[in-house]
């Protein structure tokens, strides 16, 4: 009887899941890193702003605002505006918003810019379509696989039986220290 050469195969499953997995790997490891610092930063976007003194005042007209606007080079970006209480103005432009107070005539262009390649990550990191959660979940037992026959390839005293083991140990340890002090 031919001894099983488990080792051999979980090399192979380990190899071909890494290279299958790689691109979605990075997608998910990167955007995991944006999303988890949305206090710090807005993956999707860059937003600008920018201070502005205008000679607006209450009463307005469509026909001043846009002459506004043309003095900061944003009248073809007009959508829209309306008055959310009497004393301020707010204008939509294709990509972003004004904020006059007509008191003042103080006011705020704030501009928003998609932020390449880390928006498309964002997209794909929150399952966007059905079928894309059914590629998440085939992952995501991949990644289980990954975990487990990742345990077996190294032999000896740098493998699971010597130093892998311990740092196994430790890796199952934080997240339970963690849950301690955190959650519990």
């Amino acid at each position: 009887m031919a001894k099983l050469k488990w080792r051999k195969w979980f090399r192979v499953i380990h190899g071909d899941f890494g290279y299958l997995f790689f691109a979605v790997t990075l997608v998910y490891a990167i955007s995991g890193i944006a999303i988890n610092h949305l206090d710090d930063w807005n993956p999707n976007y860059v937003v600008s702003t920018e201070n502005i003194q205008t000679q607006l005042k209450q009463g307005v007209e469509k026909s001043q605002i846009l002459d506004m606007l043309e003095s900061f080079d944003e009248h073809k970006n007009y959508k829209n505006h309306y008055f959310p209480d009497g004393n301020n103005l707010r204008i939509f432009l294709k990509s972003g918003n004004v904020y006059v107070n007509l008191n003042s005539g103080k006011g705020l262009i704030e501009k928003n810019r998609r932020r390449m390649v880390f928006r498309e990550m964002n997209y794909l990191h929150y399952n966007p379509v059905k079928w894309w959660t059914w590629f998440s979940d085939l992952y995501a037992g991949a990644l289980i696989a990954l975990a487990l026959t990742g345990l077996f390839i190294v032999r000896g005293k740098k493998g699971i039986t010597g130093r892998g083991a311990w740092l196994t140990i430790l890796g199952i340890i934080i997240p339970i220290v963690y849950l301690f002090i955190y959650y519990y």
